[in-house]
């Protein structure tokens, strides 16, 4: 089953509506998104594998098919452009610019990776795209697309090996 994002603050997934929140800027194509523009990409983007805090929630907490690992605080996704590494999970500190994974609010407490831009690697196309808890006002993301963290857990409870977000806004 997919997550379905329909527009810029509702998904459906299977037969419920979700509250959800994307990039400040709306939705683009793979064509027009470049680092930094604050925008969701258009496509269908299968779900990698999940990361969480374990001191903020219990793997028992995560039912799901997909691969599951705990953070660390040295955990980091690489987003600079040039460097070999872009658009992949790195050990911080790392040479080149490396989002921090373990953040200091609650937004990376569950993570979902999205397969975009990593089947090939497109340097400047964005990187570290992914399902995440949602500010508690759901304001915009750099990108991401997020959803409470109830909604997260059940999304995860019912992800499949071959499970996608499927981002399709309405006209």
């Amino acid at each position: 089953m997919d997550l379905i994002v329909k527009s810029s603050n509702l998904a459906i997934w299977g037969d419920t509506e979700i509250r959800c929140a994307v990039g400040r800027k709306g939705f683009c194509s793979f064509e027009d998104r470049v680092d930094g523009n604050e925008t969701t990409p258009v496509g269908r983007w299968n779900m990698r594998e999940v990361f969480y805090r374990p001191d903020k929630i219990e793997r028992a907490d995560i039912a799901t098919d997909l691969p599951v690992r705990a953070l660390d605080k040295n955990d980091g996704w690489c987003d600079e452009p040039g460097d070999p590494n872009y658009n992949r999970f790195v050990k911080r500190p790392y040479p080149a610019s490396a989002e921090k994974l373990w953040r200091d609010d609650d937004l990376y407490d569950i993570i979902v990776v999205l397969g975009y831009n990593d089947a090939p690697v497109v340097k400047g196309k964005g990187s570290a795209i992914f399902l995440h808890v949602a500010r508690e006002n759901f304001g915009g993301t750099a990108g991401c697309i997020s959803v409470s963290r109830r909604d997260l857990l059940k999304i995860l409870r019912g992800a499949r090996i071959g499970s996608a977000v499927l981002v399709s806004p309405q006209a």
